[in-house]
């Protein structure tokens, strides 16, 4: 009877299979195995058959398709000590209680309407029950078949949904829909990732209740599934940095990260003055880092492992350099980092470093001086350019950290005043896009203070050991926390008054300032 079913399965599969399928795989030396099926598949024996055999038909996908569904599923799993697959021999090679398959197929009949279905926990079953993506009721779409097939694979490995609630504890959303729009848009791969560019795995409420905290790399790393994460690939401090290879003037190389903590070190000995081209791009498959699942961060330091500089634009996945440096020995570090929509530790995968230590530099010495004039903040700038400047923006910001566009310039404007609403301190700063790479360039960063029209200034909303507080008037304030703790209190007189702060920890504080007829309240970074 068994020889019968083999030859039956050998036969069906070359009726249903696509010879288009290509063979790849992510990591061959992985303990457990993802296979993606696009060929056809006939099943039968398991959970789902209980209407009979299921013959699934191929994917009919392209070659081109499949390539770029299974490097946007590669990249989500990248971290694991996991392959990802489309060769079937080596799924059959597997361990039984490590491999899962997602079958790839326009026949969804005998189930119903849905973009995929998995049962949870597959993957440690040793029963060969598949998950599935109909991927005709997904309209062939490379992405969304791409997200289903991550999705579902997240359930083969123990996953639930990730769910959104209100604050009253009451769920919102049975598939959390993630937030942003355009290249930092995010949302969870246990949640629906169709229309958001990056999907991570997540650490967030699932679909059994807001307290049901679920740690999506934790399960899928776990020992339920017994695989891992991949082991780290680079040392993580100036100390144990791995040696750059320099040739005719250029390097590149490629690294993982793989955790919340992981850093990659790099030592780049230079040993004349020059100038210096960093590219540093999150894998990808096509425009705007489609399909990256890390925000990298670069950081130049120099030979006693002191930080330089760093470069992380706010918009973008990708990040670039482009200075002149001296001879010395300098260090470079890639790490991940959260922004405004992605959480930090869901900011993982795979990376390159593209460097050039020869040319000449597309922009240089970007200045920026401002000065309060009658009120009013006046801004002036100068920059020097090898090349067509594509974008110049004047970006303002209260804390220091979080920028926001202010101004678009043309490429012969040198200035700008206005009269900011805001009370207290505002940082300012240049942003230059070459028209030729895309680069982007900052200036360095200007503050202006001044005494709002409440009568209160600070000296600096950035302190060490004291916030210094001017004011014409008379208040009761306190200093909390974002916990809302009280931290301090007291009744500051009219003209200059000092909080002490030395022992306080880092991190944001909230001065709140108060009288019968006034409240005010200003954001405080202790350092």
């Amino acid at each position: 009877m068994k020889a019968i079913l083999s030859v039956l399965f050998g036969v069906l599969s070359c009726i249903l299979g696509d010879a288009q399928v290509p063979k790849l795989s992510s990591y061959p030396a992985a303990q457990g195995v993802l296979f993606l099926d696009f060929d056809g598949q006939y099943v039968q024996g398991t959970s789902w058959n209980w209407d009979g055999p299921i013959a699934a038909q191929a994917s009919g996908l392209s070659s081109a398709a499949i390539t770029e569904i299974f490097n946007r599923v590669a990249e989500d799993f990248r971290i694991f000590n996991l392959n990802v697959t489309t060769d079937s021999t080596i799924y059959s090679a597997a361990p039984h209680y490590r491999r899962s398959r997602v079958i790839i197929t326009p026949t969804y009949q005998w189930y119903g309407q849905a973009g995929g279905v998995a049962y949870v926990g597959t993957f440690v079953w040793g029963d060969d029950t598949p998950a599935w993506v109909f991927s005709g009721l997904l309209n062939n779409n490379v992405k969304y078949v791409a997200e289903a097939a991550s999705h579902e694979a997240g359930h083969t490995l123990g996953l639930q949904h990730q769910s959104s609630y209100d604050i009253n504890c009451t769920k919102t959303a049975e598939y959390s829909q993630g937030q942003g729009t355009g290249e930092i848009s995010w949302s969870p791969i246990m949640g629906v990732g169709y229309y958001r560019n990056i999907t991570t795995w997540h650490n967030g409420p699932n679909a059994f209740g807001c307290s049901n905290i679920q740690n999506d790399i934790e399960i899928i790393g776990g020992s339920s599934n017994n695989i891992g994460l991949r082991a780290d690939d680079y040392g993580n401090n100036h100390m144990e940095a791995s040696m750059i290879t320099v040739s005719a003037n250029s390097f590149q190389v490629s690294g993982l990260v793989n955790t919340r903590d992981d850093k990659d070190v790099f030592l780049l000995p230079v040993n004349s003055p020059t100038n210096f081209r960093l590219n540093a791009i999150p894998k990808n498959v096509g425009n705007s880092n489609a399909g990256a699942n890390l925000d990298i961060r670069i950081s130049l330091l120099n030979y006693a492992g002191d930080t330089l500089s760093r470069y992380n634009p706010s918009d973008l996945l990708n990040a670039a350099i482009d200075t002149t440096l001296n001879a010395a020995t300098y260090y470079i570090v890639a790490e991940g980092v959260g922004n405004t929509n992605l959480a930090d530790d869901g900011s993982l995968g795979f990376y390159t470093l593209a460097g050039t230590l020869a040319g000449t530099l597309p922009i240089s010495q970007i200045q920026l001086t401002g000065n309060i004039n009658k009120g009013k903040h006046q801004l002036n700038w100068n920059y020097k350019s090898e090349g067509t400047i594509k974008n110049i923006e004047l970006e303002y910001s209260k804390d220091a950290v979080h920028f926001s566009s202010l101004y678009i310039a043309t490429e012969s404007s040198r200035s700008f005043q206005w009269q900011p609403i805001e009370i207290g301190s505002t940082w300012y700063r240049i942003k230059l896009v070459s028209e030729s790479s895309e680069r982007v360039y900052y200036s360095n960063n200007v503050v202006l203070r001044g005494i709002n029209n409440k009568g209160v200034s600070l000296n600096s909303t950035m302190v060490n050991d004291e916030i210094v507080v001017t004011s014409g008037k008379e208040y009761n304030w306190q200093l909390v926390n974002l916990n809302r703790s009280i931290l301090h209190r007291g009744s500051p007189q009219a003209g200059v008054n000092r909080v002490p702060v030395s022992n306080i920890p880092s991190g944001i504080l909230m001065l709140r300032l108060s009288n019968n007829n006034e409240n005010l309240s200003f954001k405080i970074i202790k350092q």
